[in-house]
């Protein structure tokens, strides 16, 4: 199974959204099933068969969500974040600022899927491959 320090060395690799289709075919062979991003602390949750779970824990000062959502804010910064035009951090703020709470990304069906709040579903796109 995968560890805490694999899944950081993958993560460094990361430096934009451009990168992400290339993290995501690197944790996927280590045996990553699916994860969870949580925006106001960073933690991520990776999941793996047999019930395994590693949380990856990020450094950064607390994000306060918006209270609200705004949908169409969130898809425009999205779309930048992936041109590769903004860092992890930027991207973070504008996920909190927009009302994101966390987005799952599954590996079966690569996808990923954006959350508010509520737990209600904001976008969910499939990831290039």
């Amino acid at each position: 199974m995968f560890t805490v320090d694999q899944i950081k060395t993958a993560q460094s690799k990361v430096k934009s959204g451009a990168d992400f289709p290339a993290y995501i075919r690197e944790i996927e062979a280590m045996g990553v099933t699916h994860y969870e991003t949580y925006v106001s602390d960073g933690h991520i949750d990776y999941h793996g068969s047999g019930n395994y779970t590693e949380k990856v824990t990020v450094k950064y000062e607390a994000l306060l969500i918006a209270g609200s959502t705004d949908a169409e804010q969130f898809k425009a910064g999205l779309k930048v974040h992936q041109q590769g035009k903004t860092d992890f951090l930027t991207f973070l703020s504008m996920c909190a600022a927009c009302g994101i709470e966390k987005w799952k990304v599954c590996m079966d069906k690569m996808s990923c899927t954006y959350f508010d709040k509520a737990g209600n579903e904001v976008l969910a796109e499939g990831i290039p491959q």
